[in-house]
């Protein structure tokens, strides 16, 4: 099992907070570190110093960091046009050495979008536009240099585009789609993406969920078992009850919830938990740390939980 931080920076976090954590997790071993793609706080923390953004902080990250790699659960394909995006997050994987993975998705919140001013269509309009996306920046990667890109779509035309800049990565960063979606989500993830990503739910819903991705691919004709299954699940561990119940506390949550819908306990408890998902091939798990200036929790994770799961 690969474990991956993710972190939740419009909770409240400056770069350099966000920057300190990622290198934790470098330092600690972990696969990746991923950060949400999100401009509004959610519950009652404060929110101070405001929201960062998501691929303006990969960048900074593809420069200060060296081995882990970075990338969002999930970019909102409200947030930006897919030419554009396909642009920066090909440079950020140039800028980090071929590091980046993009988890894109419909985006859901619709609170951020009133506040900053982004539209926000009904939900049958934002999964036309995810599908366009997903085809327009997997197009426009995988076109050979000296060619051109059109897409005439419904909500996205592209005419004679020159179809770059090219990642560092071949064929190209890793594509990411996931959620709870019971028919567009699996069809979108079989057609296009390289992972499959089930955030913060229980092992009957990931079971379904997976199942239901490998339906999809079958249709297509595409095997199954090339896509990396995943899930993300909230973490509080400590050394023992206290430190559990006071890491929780820090985050606004109970022991009892997280343990019952996260990842809450001793590294023994928690790593065991960790195993019971992996049972449903899952081979990649994304670590919700939500209180980013806990480095010491970080390491707890690394040093006690990382070795008896790999």
């Amino acid at each position: 099992m690969e474990l991956r931080i993710f972190s939740e920076p419009q909770q409240g976090a400056t770069y350099d907070e966000i920057l300190a954590l990622a290198l934790a997790a470098e330092e600690g071993g972990f696969g990746a570190f991923f950060r949400s793609d999100h401009y509004l706080k959610m519950g009652a923390v404060t929110g101070l110093p405001g929201p960062t953004d998501a691929w303006i902080t990969l960048a900074g990250l593809a420069r200060d960091t060296n081995r882990i790699r970075l990338g969002t659960l999930l970019t909102a394909a409200t947030f930006r046009q897919p030419g554009p995006l396909a642009i920066t997050v090909a440079e950020v994987d140039a800028m980090s050495g071929g590091r980046v993975e993009l988890g894109l998705g419909a985006g859901w919140y619709e609170q951020e979008h009133a506040a900053y001013g982004i539209p926000f269509p009904s939900v049958g309009e934002r999964f036309e536009r995810l599908e366009e996306q997903l085809a327009i920046i997997t197009g426009l990667w995988a076109t050979d240099v000296g060619a051109t890109f059109d897409f005439p779509g419904k909500h996205y035309s592209l005419s004679n585009c020159p179809a770059l800049p090219k990642p560092v990565q071949t064929p190209r960063p890793p594509i990411i789609v996931g959620g709870h979606g019971r028919k567009v989500t699996p069809r979108l993830a079989a057609a296009f993406a390289d992972e499959f990503n089930v955030p913060f739910a229980p092992y009957e819903v990931c079971r379904s969920q997976y199942s239901l991705v490998s339906e999809a691919c079958e249709v297509i004709h595409r095997d199954p078992d090339s896509i990396i299954r995943s899930a993300a699940l909230a973490i509080c561990c400590g050394r023992d009850e206290a430190e559990v119940a006071r890491r929780a506390s820090n985050i606004g949550r109970e022991v009892d919830e997280l343990s019952e819908h996260g990842l809450a306990g001793t590294p023994a408890q928690v790593a065991d938990r960790i195993l019971h998902f992996g049972e449903l091939g899952i081979s990649r798990l994304y670590l919700q740390v939500l209180d980013l200036k806990d480095l010491d929790h970080v390491r707890l994770i690394a040093a006690e939980v990382l070795p008896a799961v790999k």
